[in-house]
């Protein structure tokens, strides 16, 4: 057993430091997408795509207020976008409760496809 926790906390060392690596290269591939006004490039045996996305991060406090039934803020429980997301598809919350209750963040995603 020691050497099976000993492995798996080198692995999660690894982990971290490939996340962070990754986060670096990411910062520089979209840089320099963003430099060239590229949102494709095709790049050696690869194809590299930006995605433009909203992503809405919602206000605890106006999301409380928005939702006068204790039973739907325990279904929340906190503002986790997944779950207000289905609860608007179960037609449990409405789009209308929740105005104002957050911001549309644009953010862009990194895909690099083998071609």
């Amino acid at each position: 057993m020691d050497k099976k926790v000993e492995l798996y906390f080198e692995l999660k060392q690894q982990h971290k430091e490939i996340e962070q690596r990754l986060a670096e290269l990411r910062r520089e591939i979209t840089g320099y997408l963003g430099e060239h006004n590229f949102t494709e490039l095709d790049i050696g045996g690869y194809k590299v795509k930006l995605v433009q996305q909203e992503r809405k991060e919602y206000d605890e406090n106006k999301l409380y207020q928005a939702l006068p039934d204790p039973e739907l803020w325990r279904l929340a429980s906190r503002p986790d976008t997944t779950k207000i997301s289905s609860l608007l598809k179960l037609n449990v919350l409405s789009e209308t409760q929740l105005q104002d209750t957050y911001s549309v963040k644009p953010i862009t995603l990194l895909h690099v496809e083998k071609k």
